[in-house]
């Protein structure tokens, strides 16, 4: 509904609900806190309060309950004097390595809901530590601190010592690794001669030629790329419908022809390490094998990634998120899978507010399932800071 207003009731009623939830919550401060940078938003507030420091938790959390702040970051960075009002002036000392992946991110997000989003941007997450993170760079996992946002997706940091003052250059050729940005064909596959023609002059020439497939256990890129292939593959044969399968991958005009291609002994060759010559094979498994395998970290190609920023803002765990009320949960690798944001992140209250909805509404949050229409609804209060932060409802 266009002109839809959030009221001043709204503000308060958030302004009230965050200040009970600081009262209430100790929240710890970061390794070396007294070396990092603070920033927040405030309800209703003009611009970011930023180039703050503490040097002691208690002063810090009476900070939380006197101002309530919609959304709190501290510093990815360290720095000698790190409230000086400059970032030169601050001096900078080294950096953590900062994964930052959001929905907004992944492709066609803008067609799934909430819950959708939160689940297809958890197993991209997962895909980046597992994959990427444990395996190909063999960081330590005590290294690694793992959260969920408060928002549309979580958060990685390596503290790991050997990476604190690389810059934002060498931290680029870490980002560009895990999205295989300018992977080279010829890095990954060798080409083998299957058949030769015999000139007047007795040489021998290749007329026909294979493209040898990596071993599915080879590490690093070859492994990873010869194994997805082989799974795109087995998704798309036992699809019930594969032409509409290989449209979903962005397939459209010759949709039918690369099935009518994909003969009974074609995919075994595939499978056998040989891929064939077939130029609309080739360039349709090679570029989605690349789009499943790789991570998708920025919003497109001029979206720098928060990676590379060595003086990035971030934020605090066990905060609340502004714009939805949930909390920025510290989580453990082994429970990245079963983690469900709109169970485990909830820290707001049950307590029954009426607000006014501007359209219909479904979520399953807190294990109850809410289908709202548009009009006076009586809703958990946990639920009502989603929708005044979606901008879809007001207080009255």
């Amino acid at each position: 509904m266009d002109g839809f207003k959030i009221s001043n009731k709204s503000f308060e009623f958030l302004k009230n609900i965050f200040k009970d939830y600081y009262k209430n919550n100790i929240i710890d401060l970061p390794d070396r806190f007294g070396r990092r940078e603070f920033a927040f938003l405030f309800f209703n507030g003009k611009g970011m309060v930023r180039h703050l420091s503490f040097n002691k938790k208690i002063i810090f959390n009476k900070f939380l309950i006197n101002r309530y702040p919609a959304h709190c970051y501290y510093s990815s960075a360290y720095y000698t004097i790190p409230d000086a009002p400059t970032m030169q002036e601050k001096k900078w000392m080294g950096a953590e390595l900062i994964f930052d992946l959001d929905s907004d991110h992944l492709p066609n997000a803008e067609k799934l809901n909430y819950e959708q989003q939160l689940n297809l941007v958890k197993k991209e997450f997962y895909k980046l530590v597992n994959d990427f993170l444990l395996n190909d760079f063999g960081f330590n996992e005590k290294y690694i601190r793992l959260y969920f946002s408060g928002g549309r997706g979580y958060h990685c940091h390596v503290e790991d010592p050997k990476i604190l003052h690389l810059d934002s250059s060498e931290r680029r050729e870490i980002v560009d690794y895990i999205t295989g940005r300018d992977l080279k064909e010829k890095l990954l596959f060798s080409e083998k001669i299957t058949n030769t023609r015999k000139l007047k002059s007795g040489k021998n020439v290749p007329i026909e030629k294979t493209l040898i497939m990596p071993k599915p256990n080879e590490p690093g890129w070859r492994g990873r790329i010869s194994r997805g292939l082989i799974d795109l593959l087995d998704e798309i044969r036992m699809s019930n419908d594969p032409v509409k399968k290989l449209q979903e991958y962005g397939v459209k005009n010759n949709a039918e022809k690369l099935i009518s291609d994909l003969s009974d002994e074609r995919i075994n060759r595939i499978k056998e390490g040989r891929l064939d010559q077939s130029k609309t094979i080739r360039k349709f498994f090679l570029n989605n094998v690349l789009r499943k395998t790789a991570v998708t970290m920025s919003a497109g190609e001029t979206d720098e990634p928060v990676t590379c920023d060595i003086k990035r803002l971030i934020r605090l765990p066990l905060s609340l998120h502004g714009k939805t009320g949930l909390k920025v949960i510290p989580l453990k690798i082994d429970e990245l899978k079963e983690f469900n944001p709109l169970k485990n992140a909830v820290a707001l209250p049950e307590k029954s507010v009426k607000i006014q909805l501007n359209q219909k509404f479904n979520i399953i949050m807190n294990d109850e399932k809410f289908n709202l229409h548009p009009g006076e609804n009586e809703i958990p209060s946990y639920l009502a800071v989603i929708l005044i932060g979606r901008k879809i409802a007001t207080i009255e």
